[in-house]
């Protein structure tokens, strides 16, 4: 692989056949697969793909019952519901090969200082359930194993998803190796919000300014409180103001500013960064899959600056 470029994460199977009309836009990672692409951002020389997960590693980190449920087909009714997700084979593997792509991920970020995933940020799994769309949460899964085995001491995750990452609160309540730090439309998904972890609540309504103003008033902050070796970046692009679930009025230049800045931030302070796309909804897949570009965009300018 050609260690100049950007690190881009990406598996074909990430986008699976899907009923029409559903409300998850099951294409946009291949569409976003596709823009990157022709941007010239992703080519054969930075595109890694993961190979099929651990389930001793997705099972250290998530209750072993739910994952054999999940993967047997045997989910109940009122579970399979809560994800919003219909249950197929298909989905058993892309659900896996997502969350070994940020596996996949935290490693290149290790090795070359940061990586970008094309899916991940699945934020919403708790240790024994799935819900809002998401049925393993792979930021979890992967900041466990990075504390296992002994390649961090100490992991931010940065999520910036309009929603707050309730799933990734509850795996690390308890924990100080692992702190997540949410910035969300607090009047908005999950009705019952954690309270552990660092919570900081983004105004309904808020634009480019003021949501960059609250990040700029908070993350260095906490950076220099935490003392962080490894950053994971939920880079969410439901803060659009044109998205469905959203209730933030962020502008494309606002998110690629938000990305600019976070990932320009970690990387400066020679943390190592790995980053996910996390949720975006519109029922135009096409401009969900621009919007998770701006991450990508904004990274590969800050690799070009900073790490070259």
């Amino acid at each position: 692989m050609n260690t100049t470029l950007l690190p881009l994460v990406f598996h074909s199977h990430y986008s699976i056949p899907f009923p029409a009309g559903h409300r998850f836009p099951m294409s946009k990672f291949r569409l976003l697969a596709d823009t990157l692409r022709e941007q010239g951002i992703l080519t054969a020389e930075n595109e890694y793909a993961p190979a099929p997960l651990s389930l001793s590693v997705l099972m250290s980190a998530h209750d072993k019952g739910y994952v054999h449920r999940f993967i047997r087909g045997e989910l109940s009714t009122q579970e399979e519901k809560e994800i919003g997700l219909p249950w197929s084979e298909w989905l058993v593997e892309r659900t896996l090969r997502a969350v070994s792509g940020t596996l996949l991920t935290s490693e290149l970020a290790l090795q070359h200082g940061l990586a970008c995933h094309l899916a991940g940020g699945t934020h919403h799994a708790h240790p024994s359930h799935g819900s809002g769309f998401c049925i393993f949460n792979d930021l979890a899964v992967a900041a466990s194993a990075l504390i296992h085995s002994g390649k961090a001491k100490k992991i931010l995750i940065l999520d910036c998803d309009v929603h707050q990452g309730d799933g990734t609160i509850a795996f690390f309540k308890d924990k100080t190796d692992i702190v997540p730090v949410s910035w969300h439309c607090e009047e908005n998904y999950p009705q019952i919000k954690q309270t552990a972890g660092i919570n900081i609540a983004i105004p309904k309504g808020a634009n480019d300014q003021e949501y960059l103003s609250i990040l700029q008033d908070t993350l260095p902050a906490i950076l220099d409180e935490h003392q962080p070796d490894f950053i994971f970046y939920d880079a969410g692009v439901d803060v659009h103001k044109d998205d469905r679930l959203g209730y933030v009025n962020l502008t494309d230049q606002g998110i690629l500013d938000r990305d600019k800045y976070v990932i320009e931030t970690c990387v400066a302070l020679n943390l190592p960064t790995a980053c996910v796309i996390g949720g975006g909804y519109d029922r135009q897949e096409e401009k969900v899959a621009w919007r998770h570009s701006l991450l990508h965009q904004a990274a590969d300018q800050i690799w070009k600056a900073y790490l070259l």
